[in-house]
């Protein structure tokens, strides 16, 4: 090579380096039943409820089980791969709540400072009661905090979970767009009213986005160069970002055009199309072994390759139940058995759910399929990713069924 070639020569794209793989067997997995596992899954694939999907299990801090199957791309015939890229939605929130987690480590602030604080305009929130069909603005009991945004408790909501007369301003408000930054998203939050009042109602909502604005504010970084500074480029999760380049196009997972259950489009996010607003509640895309190296330090209590992201104190914090009982929940995605804490849902009653688990796994999953748990009572994690929206709840209580028939 010449000095000119030398010189002009790109380096080479990072890599995401792979965690290591056993057999089934030696990690307490059983093969035949991870078999069937398979099997399960290229049943749904055959039937046409999921184009593809990637399935890992891990156990001991080893793979026992990482597999695609079916199509990337239902237009067209490449095989998902172990390496396809796909849109994680809501499983950003978890890597957003360690990222807020480690400036609290760092003194920057409490969990119980006024959300107000950082983000003023928050300061003249009012609660939007209900009354004869109309809104009445009450003033708040008591000022959100941090620690609200982490459990969900905040007030706050989302526009596609209800149609409620606060939902339905939020779905005449500019809150889906793409292109407008973190700071004006916040700030169009803020000037809605909340669902209720802080504190008194688990309500699934854009409460991370405004976590996501604290951490841009607070660090006077972007939300993509702190979480990639602090959390991916340590973890090596070399393709985890708000987009993906045009060289990756070609690795792209996609859903059915239209969804096989209902029949109604599906429209998803360009992952290579660079938004304005970082969206801390769904924006990132990711691969499967990315994400299972998150897992795999969250499973070894904040800890991978010697490399220690957040204490082993904080993540069981974060890991533990913080809705008191007084906490109103009523929604799909809390199941029986199960609480909240700051950024996963977890599992306080080994019964009541309609799948099995251990005491204080905790997990979370994405609107287009994606999904995790760790599970600390057995030492395993699994990461499941697919772009089938409309299969998303079947397909994870599927997931566990098999997975811990596997268990030895």
């Amino acid at each position: 090579m010449t000095p000119q070639q030398a010189a002009t020569k790109q380096p080479a794209a990072p890599q995401t380096p792979p965690l290591p793989q056993a057999k089934p067997e030696s990690l307490g997995l059983s093969p035949l039943r991870l078999q069937r596992m398979s099997d399960a899954f290229k049943r749904e694939i055959d039937k046409g409820t999921l184009p593809g999907a990637t399935v890992m299990v891990a156990r001991r801090g080893q793979i026992g089980w990482f597999e695609a199957l079916g199509r990337q791309n239902p237009a067209t015939s490449a095989p998902m791969a172990q390496n396809s890229i796909f849109r994680i939605f809501s499983m950003t929130k978890p890597i957003v709540s360690v990222g807020i987690m480690m400036l609290i480590e760092d003194g920057h602030f409490l969990l119980s400072d006024a959300v107000a604080k950082f983000i003023p305009e928050f300061a003249d929130q009012k609660v939007g009661v209900e009354h004869n069909g109309k809104l009445d603005l009450v003033p708040l009991k008591r000022a959100m905090t941090v620690q609200d945004l982490l459990r969900h408790t905040s007030g706050i909501t989302y526009d596609h979970t209800g149609n409620s007369l606060v939902q339905q301003l939020y779905q005449q408000s500019r809150l889906r767009s793409r292109k407008i930054s973190n700071a004006e998203h916040a700030a169009l939050v803020a000037s809605l009213p909340l669902m209720c009042q802080p504190g008194a109602e688990w309500n699934y909502s854009r409460s991370t986005d405004i976590l996501g604005r604290i951490i841009e504010v607070v660090s006077g970084k972007t939300l993509s160069a702190f979480l990639t500074e602090r959390i991916l480029a340590p973890l090596q999760m070399a393709e985890t970002a708000f987009h993906t380049g045009p060289e990756n196009a070609g690795r792209l997972a996609e859903p059915f055009l239209i969804d096989p259950w209902n029949g109604e489009k599906v429209q998803l996010f360009n992952m290579l199309e660079q938004p304005v607003m970082e969206s801390g509640g769904g924006g990132l895309v990711s691969t499967t072994m990315d994400y299972a190296r998150f897992c795999q330090m969250l499973l070894n209590g904040g800890v991978l390759d010697g490399n220690r992201l957040i204490g082993r104190k904080t993540l069981e914090l974060m890991a533990s139940d913080h809705l008191a009982p007084d906490v109103k929940v009523d929604s799909p995605l809390m199941p029986a058995g199960h609480g909240f804490g700051l950024g996963f849902a977890v599992r306080t009653h080994q019964g009541m759910a309609p799948f099995p688990g251990s005491l204080g796994q905790f997990f979370w999953s994405g609107v287009a399929g994606t999904f995790f748990w760790i599970d600390p009572a057995e030492n395993m994690f699994a990461v499941f990713m697919m772009q089938g929206p409309g299969q998303r709840e079947y397909i994870r209580t599927l997931l566990r069924d098999l997975v811990y028939a596997a268990v030895e």
